[in-house]
């Protein structure tokens, strides 16, 4: 080999090399989202990450038990922070298709609040919730310094060629861009793939079971179930952020305690969960006891159910919503009465309580809402 061609072997081997190292650098927001949202260093200990409390092979839940689990089979009702010990007050809800629920704001029009993360929609979208976990007491236990630092530490060279070469000048802005990463992860197809028999069904790609059909026309008959007054129900021409099977309201449900939480998490006992009514943006008392009316998705494996965890089975929920002010009506996971609501004054009366349905009925609503279940978790359904 002479010398001319050895010297344009260097250069290609040198560029080849050069391509390759940029080639690693070369990531999406959403790629960058994915390993910040399963990297536990950025919790305080170093031992806890956004996966941890919404696992991706069981519909983005928390599916640990401890010590607020119902039984050995149901995840916990809240979740347990990552220095072991603290716990939660609200059961953690599934990242799946939050991706479609609308900034918080007031409707004008319905004269209602709608949208927003957490269940009192106290932040306004994705990136504003990606934030607080890592700063939350009870949770990641971490400060915005040392998030940004252990960011800076691992992936500085993503997070430059994404957000500018000055990115970590400011503590508030790379930690912003770091909520903005994760928010972008928890937008793609991977969280919100529209996968279920459902979907296909309205695709024409498979049919559904007599029983399917039997709790579809309950769920949406006014004069029976009527779930599909808080929850639409998707058809073939509709939006996906019409396709999530919520209105994106508040109501109270009137909900009881859940006194395993409470008596583990060492609550004040005069503490009441006001929901909607304890956002700073709130001051109409009549809603206090509301949350945020939750998508049907994945329903069938996401247990436990309730934003505190308080039921195990979605029979149960079924069940509650028929016959929760029915006189000696019975709690079937207990075998009491059911108990009173934790905000009874201004729990819904209007759409359930009372709704006369038979036990056949509400097995086939059950057996729609398992329709709803995303391809990769149907193993899951009970």
């Amino acid at each position: 080999m002479n010398k001319v061609n050895k010297v344009f072997l260097f250069l290609t081997i040198i560029l080849i090399s050069a391509c390759d190292k940029n080639s690693q650098t070369v990531i999406s927001k959403s790629e960058l989202g994915a390993k910040l949202f399963n990297d536990i260093s950025l919790s305080k200990d170093g031992n806890q990450s956004c996966a941890s409390c919404h696992d991706s092979e069981h519909a983005f839940i928390d599916s640990r038990i401890n010590i607020t689990s119902a039984d050995g089979n149901t995840a916990g009702a809240v979740s347990v922070g990552q220095d072991e010990v603290s716990l939660g007050d609200i059961n953690t809800p599934q990242v799946s298709y939050t991706a479609f629920v609308p900034d918080f704001h007031y409707d004008e029009g319905e004269e209602l609040f709608k949208g927003g993360l957490f269940f009192d929609g106290r932040v306004k979208n994705l990136t504003e919730q990606a934030m607080q976990p890592f700063l939350n007491p009870v949770e990641m236990q971490n400060t915005k310094e040392n998030v940004v630092e252990a960011v800076l530490n691992q992936y500085s060279e993503e997070m430059m060629s994404l957000y500018g070469h000055d990115i970590f000048d400011e503590i508030d802005k790379a930690f912003f861009a770091i909520a903005d990463a994760i928010a972008a992860f928890e937008k793609t197809e991977d969280i919100s793939p529209f996968n279920s028999k459902f979907d296909k069904y309205l695709r024409g790609e498979v049919n559904l079971t007599d029983a399917e059909l039997r709790g579809l026309s309950l769920f949406q008959d006014e004069s029976r179930a009527n779930c599909a007054a808080c929850h639409p129900v998707a058809t073939e021409i509709s939006t996906k952020e019409e396709s999530i099977f919520t209105d994106f309201s508040y109501d109270n449900l009137g909900v009881p305690v859940n006194t395993i939480a409470r008596e583990s998490n060492n609550k004040d006992i005069n503490f009441i969960d006001n929901g909607l009514f304890g956002n700073p943006q709130v001051s109409d008392s009549d809603l206090k006891g509301a949350f945020r009316v939750s998508s049907l998705r994945n329903i069938a494996v996401t247990a436990p159910y309730m934003h505190n965890g308080v039921f195990k089975n979605l029979n149960t929920v079924v069940h509650f919503y028929n016959s929760r002010d029915v006189l000696g009506a019975i709690n079937p996971e207990t075998g009491n009465l059911w108990e009173a609501a934790e905000v009874d004054d201004t729990k819904n009366i209007e759409e359930l309580g009372d709704l006369g349905l038979t036990d056949e009925e509400i097995n086939d609503i059950i057996v729609f809402l398992n329709t709803l279940t995303d391809e990769d978790f149907e193993h899951l359904i009970n």
